[in-house]
Formats: structure tokens, sequence, C-alpha cells
């Protein structure tokens, strides 16, 4: 006997035909890679057609932009107006900028934990891509916050350098994106004692861990020795 293929519900309504897509495309992307997953694959699940993609969003690539730009464009706005909360108050605090900056995304992660996606999960697919325009889009994605951002925090910091500041910006966001993207390996190997169940309480810890990286004495790295 043959096993019953997999159903999808039809949309009848066309916005529900673009967020079926929207849906199967970020799931596929996920368990796929965006190479990986093909037009047909995403249709099926959705149980659309081509045209819809066509109609909707007139490509796979602009496919793809869309399913990066529902989840990123709210989180980029939450990040701003939270910042713009911040520097009104007498231009802010280091800490006050920086739970400005991380806050949103740990809310978001613990948001889509508890739904039928994994953002970070999402996000981490597109640097395991070899296709640079890519890249080049999440850039795009994250750069009007980064462009706000990175002036606040230089302002607060006056003492570092342009090129210091990158650098360990750059750090405390790859500490970060680990968090949000292998917290569960902590939380094994600690045996639960480290726990990412309160999404408050990771960000006061990675605040104070990036305030300490931002504040620690600006040092000369020295000559590069090159072999």
């Amino acid at each position: 006997m043959n096993p019953t293929p997999e159903t999808h519900p039809t949309p009848t309504q066309p916005s529900q035909t673009r967020d079926a897509l929207l849906d199967a495309a970020e799931a596929l992307f996920v368990e796929h890679g965006l190479e990986g997953a093909s037009l047909r694959a995403i249709t099926q699940r959705a149980g659309a057609n081509l045209a819809a993609v066509n109609y909707h969003f007139g490509s796979k690539e602009g496919l793809v932009r869309a399913v990066f730009h529902r989840r990123l464009g709210p989180l980029q706005a939450e990040r701003l107006r939270l910042l713009d909360e911040e520097e009104a108050l007498d231009g802010g605090t280091l800490e006050g900028v920086l739970r400005a900056f991380i806050g949103p995304a740990l809310r978001m992660k613990a948001a889509s934990n508890a739904g039928p996606g994994d953002v970070s999960q999402l996000i981490g697919r597109i640097f395991h891509e070899p296709n640079d325009e890519l890249r080049t889009m999440l850039f795009a994605e994250f750069a009007p916050s980064l462009q706000r951002f990175l002036p606040a925090l230089q302002r607060l910091l006056p003492e570092l350098s342009r090129e210091e500041l990158l650098w360990r910006f750059h750090f405390g966001v790859g500490a970060m994106s680990q968090t949000l993207s292998c917290g569960s390996m902590l939380e094994r190997f600690s045996e639960g004692r480290c726990s990412m169940a309160n999404p408050e309480e990771v960000l006061d810890r990675l605040v104070r861990f990036f305030v300490a990286g931002l504040r620690s004495p600006a040092s000369d790295p020295g000559p590069t020795v090159h072999s």
C-alpha cells in the first residue's frame, strides 16, 4: 500500500497565497538552504503555483528578499525605536544603547521558539550559501540600524578609533549571534544550569559582556607579522 502523500491546504485569497508562499519558502530555506529549496517544492508546500510566485514576488530572488524582510524589517524597526527612546534620555548610556540593539533579537528568538519557525536558523543559513548576492541582501537589511548604532556607540566611546570600535562591535555581535543560534548547546553542556528560558536575564548577561569588551583599555596590537 502506497503511503499517503503530504497535502497542504490551498489558499483562497491573494494575501493568503502570499503568506503561504512566504511560510513555505522560509521552512524549506531552513531545511534545505536557499539553493536547495526549489520553487516547485515551495509552491507544492504552499498549495500554490509558479504563476503565484511571479505575481507576488517577480522571481525566486524576490521571494527570498521578501522572506528575510518579513522577519528582519520589524526587528530593525524595533531597534531604531528603542534607540530613539534611549537617546532622548540625555543622549543615553552605553548599556542602554546595547540593550536597544540586543534586546529585540533575543525577544524575536524567544517568540520564534514558541512558533513554527526559528529566525536565527534562517539567518544562519544565508552565511553557508555560496552566493555573495544573498549576503549583500542580508547586509542591506541590517545597514539602516548599523548606520544609527555605530555613531551612537562612537559618541559614547570617543577614546576608541573607528577601526577599534568596529572590531569590538564585531566581536560583541559574534557573542550575540552565538547565543541566538547555539544557546541550546550551552544549556546541554551546563546540564541546565545556564538557561535560555528568560530572555531578559540573557540580555543582562550579554550587555555586561559587551560593555566590558567595549570599555576595555585600547591597545596597539603592534605590527602585523607575515610569514
